[in-house]
């Protein structure tokens, strides 16, 4: 099968400092693959790369197409859509507003109207929260907005950048249960950056530990987690 996603070679950073060093990865569509490692390991950047938010080399195939010298915009416009570490909410605009804001690309404006609902149905709480000021929301309110405004593009890829982070246990199960759904439902691909192993493999059906801007263990989500020099290595625990 030909993979949705296939990065070969990939290097990237900011001005002269090299953060990747030949990534070389694949997701296949409707899969959810996971990316592993340390704090500054690279992950965090492998998404930007991806998007075209940093200096990068190498060749990135999304959907049978080269994107490696894309401008992001355009990379949007093939629907990848990217939910940041952080969040990125707009905090002085509604909760609403937001969402209204991941649709911006596209024109079936009776589809978006629809696709309101989904989310709504996704997230009861952003129902709630919907005219309120996404500053004021909770953390977790507003990594569910991050997440569901991104959705409102309707992307073929979604990538997530460390969506556990900061957040209590029980709203995390909550976000971690309603990807997995998202997934089951749309069909939607996902590569997902985390550093909690555990979520993530739990998670994903395919995961890649990255040391120093390197791949140095591959493998299906089962295999890696039940490999004890690997989780005792790499993974801690």
């Amino acid at each position: 099968m030909t993979p949705l996603l296939s990065v070969k070679n990939l290097t990237a950073g900011y001005g002269d400092t090299v953060v990747l060093h030949g990534l070389n990865f694949e997701l296949a569509e409707g899969g959810i693959t996971a990316i592993l490692g340390a704090n500054g390991a690279g992950k965090t950047t492998t998404l930007r790369a991806l998007c075209g938010l940093c200096r990068r080399r190498g060749e990135i195939s999304y959907a049978g197409r080269r994107i490696e010298n894309l401008a992001t915009e355009d990379v949007v416009r093939l629907g990848v859509a990217h939910v940041p570490d952080g969040r990125g909410t707009f905090a002085s605009m509604s909760a609403e507003e937001n969402l209204r804001l991941g649709a911006y690309l596209r024109r079936d404006r009776a589809d978006v109207g629809r696709d309101f609902e989904t989310i709504y149905a996704l997230f009861p709480r952003l129902r709630e929260r919907r005219q309120q000021q996404a500053g004021t929301l909770s953390g977790g309110e507003q990594q569910m907005l991050a997440i569901a405004r991104a959705l409102m593009l309707r992307p073929k890829l979604l990538l997530l950048d460390e969506p556990s982070f900061g957040l209590a246990p029980l709203v995390v199960q909550e976000i971690y249960r309603t990807l997995k759904t998202i997934n089951r439902e749309t069909k939607v691909s996902m590569l997902l950056v985390e550093q909690n192993a555990t979520l993530a493999l739990d998670l994903a059906d395919h995961a890649y530990l990255v040391e120093t801007g390197r791949v140095v263990v591959s493998g299906d989500s089962e295999m890696v987690k039940a490999d004890e020099t690997i989780r005792r290595s790499y993974l801690g625990y």
